[in-house]
């Protein structure tokens, strides 16, 4: 008699791979209460018959009787005794006289089948709907008599041996065949139509002995989506008819003999998974685009993703790969999006054996190349600079050393050069001027020494220049030239992305330093005109023709050593948002021509040597103490130093068309709007910082971006292919 095993383990497995908690349902069987309430035992609502008994998983082991109670439940429809141990106790007649069963389940419960008696018990049970026995000992030739009924047949890993009848292909009502891992059965398919064509979705027959080839029968299991027939010893080509399984999800078909293009098996719309390893499949696949950015993907980039002779884009970016980037077959190539990886490496080959040129210099075709964001190692390619198609030049936060050889040839195309966060030495390219679309030029944080390169101002396009933490000095005749950064859109003000003017849109970043924070934007904008040449050594005054550049939002200089007085022409800049002058050798008074910059949101004139009184009015009533402190002579409200009355602290003139009411009451007026302004300005400021640092880039907008960026890449694609 079977009894209760506690030591058992607490869980088991079914047959789809989800675990189960495994307990004693029997334990709570008590004899005073109606058996109708007992755990895993279910009644017909009509008679009180017991009709189903599910004890799957209960722990339940030791010999099971033939006279055992369980056969006295005549009415019974479900029994379900799977992964349990009944010590390989013989499979009672018995449950051959339990008539009215439909649904049978003995799967990994240690039974074993007699001679003959596999078929004796099937003979009787004649409303059978599913069958469930894999995983015991059947040892015998294949019944011959199974239920018409069967809609579920599941015979896995049961030594079965002997030739499969055709006649359980033609059960009309089966939906799943499992005959897998019973290596001493023969299957010989129908060559006619299938009475279970139509019904049939789940075939799995890995592992078993198969004669002949797939038939054209094939083509009528119009409704299949799940096929297994790894390592049956199938040979020749793949045949026409198994093309016509349109439904198809999983496709098993590893480790035999096949052949064929493997091209062939992109026609299967619905395909999930697809296994064709150790076969003799032959051609190449012809993908063009392969689009799996901003997922979880980790682990090497496959090699057959690097071997595809027509791939045009390949969108890996915002994943969690790693490895090395390997040589790309395709001379096609013009779109890669790397970023926001972990790969490393070299680009994507040592330099020193000369095949990076064949690797991605060939790829004359390559817009965009984004490797931003990686574990990348070396030197940049000296080629690059003459990819005359390149629009997108990004190898920024790698670690990257060696000076910037490349040579930027005359007529390129670049409008974004990122290298900024490496180890780069030297000089700054003289060769850059020939970028003459260039509007994004980031090289900070390397270790570049040099006078600053004065012929940058030459570049009419540059909306954006960060050399922040290296070394050099400043010619004062940089913002002089200038042109992308004097004008102001009056009429629109509507903010356009770098690129946009030319049909171009590209998904990319760029850090910003402003408002007193290092911020990186998903995509900079033509309004965020910046300059940022901070940590450096640069020296000298700070040239007045700076006030030209009214486009300005951001400026910053700071943490170098620049001397002589704060320009009076910095009041022109109407939008700048953040000014940052700190740290420097500056002297002389605050002008008070800044007091009416109203869009001045950060100001940080700290650790100079400035004296005089702080302006008031405006903006600078908004000011903490950390904007001035370090300047010993410096006065004012913010200081907590008395200027010497009202009248020793200039105030800003008040703008044409205010009521120059009493002096009490401007100042009200003046606190009550700063206030209104400072705090919704604050909050809504605050809320949306919170929003990009929190969500990085929401679902939501990386993919109406990614499905912008496609659309219109493809039109600046037609666009060059026209001229």
């Amino acid at each position: 008699m079977f009894a209760i095993d506690p030591s058992a383990s607490h869980d088991c497995i079914d047959i789809t791979g989800e675990w189960m908690q495994s307990y004693s349902k029997t334990l709570s069987w008590n004899k005073s209460r109606d058996c109708c309430s007992w755990d895993g035992v279910h009644c017909d609502d009509t008679m009180g018959k017991v009709i189903e008994l599910n004890l799957t998983c209960s722990n339940l082991r030791g010999k099971f009787d033939s006279n055992s109670s369980l056969f006295q439940f005549s009415n019974l429809k479900r029994l379900d005794l799977s992964f349990n141990n009944f010590s390989g106790s013989l499979i009672s007649p018995k449950f051959g006289e339990l008539s009215s069963l439909t649904h049978l389940d003995l799967s990994y419960s240690s039974f074993r089948f007699g001679p003959h008696n596999f078929e004796l018990i099937l003979k009787n049970l004649t409303q059978l709907r599913e069958l469930d026995v894999y995983g015991l000992s059947i040892s015998s030739t294949f019944p011959l008599n199974f239920s018409s009924y069967l809609t579920t047949l599941r015979l896995s890993d049961t030594l079965l041996w002997g030739i499969l009848p055709e006649r359980v292909f033609h059960l009309s009502n089966l939906e799943t065949l499992d005959l897998s891992y019973n290596p001493q059965l023969t299957i010989r398919f129908p060559t006619t139509k299938w009475n279970s064509s139509t019904s049939l979705m789940y075939l799995s027959l890995p592992e078993v002995n198969f004669i002949g080839k797939i038939p054209e029968s094939f083509s009528y299991l119009t409704s299949l989506h799940y096929l297994d027939m790894r390592s049956c010893n199938l040979s020749g080509p793949i045949i026409k008819p198994l093309w016509n399984l349109s439904h198809i999800q999983i496709l098993e078909l590893r480790n035999n003999h096949l052949e064929g293009t493997i091209s062939q098996f992109f026609k299967f719309g619905n395909l999930k998974v697809l296994s064709l390893g150790i076969n003799n499949f032959d051609g190449q696949l012809d993908l063009q685009s392969f689009f799996l950015s901003s997922n979880h993907l980790n682990g090497t980039i496959p090699s057959w993703i690097f071997s595809l002779p027509s791939l045009s884009e390949l969108y890996l970016n915002d994943n969690h790969f790693n490895g090395k980037i390997q040589e790309f077959k395709s001379k096609t190539l013009w779109d890669v999006p790397l970023k926001q990886n972990q790969l490393q490496g070299p680009i994507p080959m040592s330099l020193l054996n000369q095949q990076i040129v064949s690797a991605i210099c060939s790829l004359k075709a390559l817009t965009v190349l984004d490797l931003g964001s990686n574990n990348l190692k070396g030197t940049i390619p000296q080629c690059l600079g003459e990819m005359s198609g390149l629009w997108i030049f990004d190898l920024s936060n790698n670690s990257l050393s060696g000076a910037i050889n490349t040579t930027f040839s005359i007529g390129n195309t670049l409008r974004v050069i990122k290298l900024h966060e490496n180890k780069l030495e030297g000089e700054v390219p003289r060769s850059l001027v020939n970028c003459k679309w260039l509007e994004v030029l980031d090289l900070g944080n390397n270790e570049l020494s040099d006078t600053f390169p004065k012929w940058l101002r030459t570049l009419p396009n540059l909306k954006i220049l960060s050399l922040r933490s290296n070394n050099g000095n400043l010619p004062m005749s940089l913002f002089e030239n200038l042109e992308a950064m004097k004008i102001i859109d009056e009429i629109t003000k509507i903010p356009q992305s770098v690129g946009e003017d030319l049909h171009y849109y590209y998904h990319y970043s760029e850090t910003i330093t402003t408002k007193g924070l290092d911020l990186e934007f998903p995509g900079v904008l033509t309004t965020n005109i910046v300059i940022n040449l901070s940590k450096n050594r640069f020296e000298g005054c700070i040239s007045s023709s700076i006030g030209d550049l009214i486009a300005l939002r951001t400026l910053n200089l700071s943490h170098n050593g620049l001397e002589g007085v704060i320009p009076t022409s910095l009041q022109y800049l109407s939008v700048l948002e953040s000014l940052d002058l700190s740290f420097n050798k500056i002297s002389g008074e605050i002008p008070q021509q800044l007091a009416p910059l109203t869009f001045l949101e950060v100001l940080n004139l700290s650790h100079n040597h400035l004296v005089g009184c702080i302006p008031r009015g405006k903006q600078f009533d908004t000011f903490e103490n950390r904007s001035y402190k370090g300047n010993d002579e410096l006065r004012g409200l913010s200081l907590s130093k008395d200027c010497g009355g009202d009248e020793g602290v200039p105030e800003a003139t008040t703008p044409f068309g205010v009521d120059q009411g009493g002096e009490e009451d401007s100042t009200m007026i003046n606190w009550q709007a700063v206030l209104m302004g400072y705090g919704c300005g604050l909050i809504i400021g605050l809320s949306m910082i919170y929003i990009m640092l929190s969500t990085k880039n929401p679902a939501w907008f990386s993919r109406m971006v990614e499905e912008l960026d496609h659309k219109i890449i493809t039109r600046m694609k037609k666009h060059k292919k026209r001229y």
